[in-house]
């Protein structure tokens, strides 16, 4: 509206608009080169952070255990449940409370990250004996659980939030008890807070 009401006024004085035209073209065109700026800019301190990560998980000796990868800014380290749950269970197991005490240094030192936590299961359904309903309540408690542990160890809630996904985007197909037991995971996925 002010742009209106100024481009109005400059004609019922009988002056050209092409200034006003140009001039906000120039600071749109600003505005965007400065979005892009800070995009290129975040997606280079967010490859130091993958770097320092991978660096961190094999000086730990967790490089061959927990996978990572950078996509687009984000950082995701992908743990097999059986390492962080026994089979069938939800709440995580002694190894995998080892698992995510050797991964807290990365995640106090890295402060100005979120981090979401995934669960996933295969497609097997859980037997009709179990406490469980489906996929969806396995995978979303063994989030839950995991998240809690971090709240116990230090992190923040504000930076913490659990989901789960129970069957939806396995890495592999579910053809194979091998590919199953690759799609049952546990994701921590790290992205740079806004403003931090």
């Amino acid at each position: 509206r002010f742009n209106d009401s100024f481009t109005s006024v400059r004609q019922a004085l009988g002056e050209d608009d092409r200034w006003a035209e140009t001039s906000r073209v120039n600071d749109d065109e600003g505005i965007l080169m400065e979005a892009v700026r800070l995009q290129r800019q975040m997606l280079e301190e967010q490859r130091q952070v993958f770097s320092e990560v991978r660096t961190f998980l094999n000086r730990k000796g967790l490089e061959g255990v927990v996978g990572a990868v950078f996509d687009e800014g984000i950082i995701t380290l992908r743990v097999p449940s059986d390492v962080m749950f026994d089979k069938g269970k939800v709440t995580v197991s002694p190894m995998g409370r080892q698992m995510i005490l050797s991964m807290m240094d990365t995640f106090l030192q890295n402060s100005d990250q979120y981090i979401n936590i995934k669960g996933y299961t295969d497609n097997t359904l859980p037997l009709p004996e179990s406490r469980f309903e489906d996929n969806w309540e396995i995978s979303s408690l063994r989030a839950v659980n995991v998240l809690r542990l971090l709240l116990e160890s230090g992190i923040e809630a504000n930076r913490l939030t659990a989901t789960g996904l129970a069957d939806l985007d396995p890495l592999y197909p579910n053809s194979t008890e091998e590919n199953r037991a690759r799609n049952r995971r546990v994701e921590f996925v790290l992205e740079r807070r806004v403003g931090k």
